[in-house]
């Protein structure tokens, strides 16, 4: 007879899923029933699996998740590293601000860190996103400049790293955790990115908590990212909640109109520019997207 258990999928790679109980470690496959619900478990996941005399396992239920994430597949965090480098490559704000307003729309915190900051000055950097209310750090696996912090917003958390292609998460988590020896690429000079060298997404138990390192991506894929719908925008950018029922039109977009209380904060200095240079983007982006999709 098949005995129940609960566990946490740590691993989900070509079909099959790593579940983590306080038994052991047993690698399952998924009923075809998630496949026909239009749905499948992913690395963060609570489940139930089913385990049978020869210790084949099922995962036969996905637990209620409190958040989700399409890209990188991951469910059930509570903070998202968004890891952008100084230098090699050269940071973009677009795809900083697109995953930061992804993660508040999920309930997820977001946190910047700017990797590679011996290559140069993320002092203005920085000074966008204080001004946003989001937590940003500056990293350096020369001097170590960051570390600390980083271990301290990791303990007893389960987070994860994500970023373009070549930004350094993989060396970031090496340099936190050096047991992971997680594998790393170098910049290629001819492209200016790195190589993909994290396949997968996979959750490590370290200090108290989980982290995952994630596949990077390119600025093609960001384009894959899940879209956020164009009413929730404006919630996405905490430097918005203060001045967004001051308006003096309830149907204000925040991009163009008179008596908007977001522009006033702009013009201000308040709200840094290229801040609401991504939210007129990223609203205007799905603007353009047919209803139907």
């Amino acid at each position: 007879m098949n005995k129940i258990l609960t566990g946490f999928i740590v691993k989900a790679i070509s079909g099959f899923y790593y579940v983590e109980t306080a038994e052991m470690l047993y690698e399952c496959k998924a009923r075809g029933a998630f496949r026909k619900k239009g749905m499948s478990p992913c690395t963060g996941d609570k489940v139930n699996i089913s385990v049978s005399e020869d210790g084949k396992g099922t995962v036969e239920e996905i637990l209620p998740r409190k958040n989700h994430l399409v890209r990188p597949p991951l469910s059930n965090l509570d903070r998202l590293f968004i890891v952008s480098s100084v230098a090699e490559p050269s940071p973009n704000t677009l795809i900083i601000d697109k995953i930061t307003a992804v993660a508040v729309s999920k309930g997820i915190e977001p946190v910047i860190v700017f990797t590679k900051a011996d290559l140069g000055d993320c002092t203005e950097l920085m000074e966008i996103y204080k001004k946003s209310g989001i937590t940003v750090l500056s990293f350096s696996i020369t001097t170590g400049e960051g570390k600390e912090k980083i271990l301290s917003l990791l303990e007893g958390k389960i987070s994860a790293f994500t970023g373009n292609t070549g930004v350094g998460k993989s060396s970031l988590l090496n340099c936190l955790f050096p047991e992971l020896a997680i594998a790393t690429g170098e910049i290629s000079k001819k492209l200016g990115r790195g190589r993909h060298t994290t396949r997968h997404s996979e959750l490590y138990a370290v200090h108290g908590g989980y982290v995952a390192d994630t596949p990077g991506f390119s600025t093609v894929d960001i384009e894959r990212y899940e879209v956020v719908e164009q009413e929730k925008i404006p919630y996405c950018f905490p430097e918005f909640a203060d001045y967004l029922d001051e308006c003096q039109f309830t149907s204000c977009s925040h991009t163009v109109e008179k008596g908007c209380a977001v522009l006033r904060a702009l013009s201000e200095g308040v709200i840094a520019p290229s801040r609401h240079e991504s939210y007129k983007a990223m609203y205007n982006e799905v603007k353009a997207i047919p209803k139907w999709r």
